[in-house]
């Protein structure tokens, strides 16, 4: 009898913790929108939505970046230029950008984003791969289908604008794209992720079992974004199945970085926060991330009074070149950095931290995996 888990089976938290986070955040997030009748949560995002998902996962994984770069000195201390020159790179050219038309400053901005939300789940397969020792072939075949279940819906909305939502403002997105490009990209998207599903079945057949955390991760990234934007038919929808996905597992391999830090004595006085635990943790995210929404209503949208108030603020265009990049700030540092720093195989620290380096406790150990290995969102 085939075996359904091979010896080279390996989770990257746990298979509680992967369940939950992968699989686990795709369930939650369609079981919300298939109640979203019964939410009165049917086209625009609702106000408890709006705190609960963009508010509590998608600001607040933003924030969470802290715990890996500006809340440890010594971290700080090691590589100042990385951590200065980021923010000021990117808040020079948000201001550019934003200077030349706000048009063109959310077109750049929402692409960016695009490119760092498929990244991600490009950089969780690749390290699937990586625990697992999977094959070349398997690896570009697994990388094939992340790209396929990703970058299909995404070419399938640009050929299908305008929808009835944007990823964060009206005609973020360039327009034009033939309709049927989408439907030839959706057939590829297909033929891909087909070709990926018969491999994995073709390993059972052959008594090699697979692993299983990899192949839900596959399945959940495609249905959450085939759903989130082919099947989607309001702004709730796609938000939901936009971010829980991508803010969720970070979550978790912040908290466990963090944890792993401050066994080692960094965070000094802010390691209180984790003494806290999880709850801790993502409380002080959560303020945060309330804290930035709430400057972005007063200063730039207005359009949530009961949270924030109604002070029917107007700042002139030359200061709004100058604001609203500011207050994209966070996000914008979050997705550069994030090509930085996740880099294990030049700071083999970052494996005991995570407990995944060689006499941790963790459930896969670097005798696991090739030595080098890059963690989310940056892949390879």
């Amino acid at each position: 009898m085939p075996r359904l888990l091979a010896p080279t089976q390996a989770w990257l938290f746990g298979p509680s913790v992967d369940l939950s986070v992968f699989a686990g955040s795709a369930l939650a997030s369609i079981a919300f929108v298939l109640a979203a009748p019964w939410l009165g949560a049917v086209g625009d995002t609702p106000a408890w939505a709006w705190l609960l998902f963009v508010v509590g996962v998608d600001v607040a994984h933003v924030w969470s970046t802290l715990f890996r770069t500006y809340l440890d000195g010594e971290e700080v201390g090691r590589r100042p230029g990385l951590y200065v020159g980021v923010p000021l790179a990117a808040y020079a050219v948000g201001v550019l950008a934003y200077t030349a038309s706000p048009g063109a400053f959310w077109r750049v901005f929402a692409y960016v984003a695009l490119f760092h939300f498929i990244r991600q789940q490009y950089g969780w397969v690749a390290l699937y791969d990586r625990k697992g020792r999977a094959s070349t072939f398997e690896r570009r075949l697994d990388a094939a289908a992340v790209y396929a279940a990703t970058l299909g819906p995404v070419i399938w909305w640009h050929a299908n604008l305008p929808r009835a939502f944007w990823w964060f403002v009206e005609n973020d997105f360039l327009a034009g794209l033939p309709t049927w490009a989408g439907t030839v990209a959706l057939g590829a998207h297909a033929a891909v992720l087909g070709t990926w599903a018969v491999d994995q079945g073709l390993r059972v057949a052959r008594g090699e079992g697979v692993q299983a955390g990899k192949v839900l991760l596959v399945a959940a990234t495609w249905a959450v974004w085939f759903g989130g934007i082919v099947l989607a038919q309001d702004d709730f929808a796609f938000t939901v199945m936009n971010v829980v996905l991508h803010g969720v597992p970070y979550f978790a391999l912040l908290y466990r970085y963090a944890r792993g830090r401050h066994a080692e004595g960094g965070f000094g006085g802010m390691g209180v926060l984790l003494r806290a635990g999880l709850p801790g943790f993502l409380l002080f995210l959560g303020v945060l991330a309330l804290l930035e929404e709430g400057l972005w209503d007063v200063l730039v949208w207005h359009d949530r009074p009961v949270l924030f108030g109604d002070n029917n603020l107007a700042l002139e265009s030359d200061l709004m070149a100058l604001v609203v990049p500011l207050l994209a700030l966070p996000q914008a540092t979050h997705y550069v950095l994030d090509a930085f720093v996740w880099k294990a195989g030049r700071e083999p620290a970052l494996l005991n931290r995570l407990g995944w380096g060689r006499g941790s406790q963790g459930p896969a150990t670097v005798s696991q995996a090739p030595r080098a290995v890059a963690i989310p969102d940056v892949g390879e």
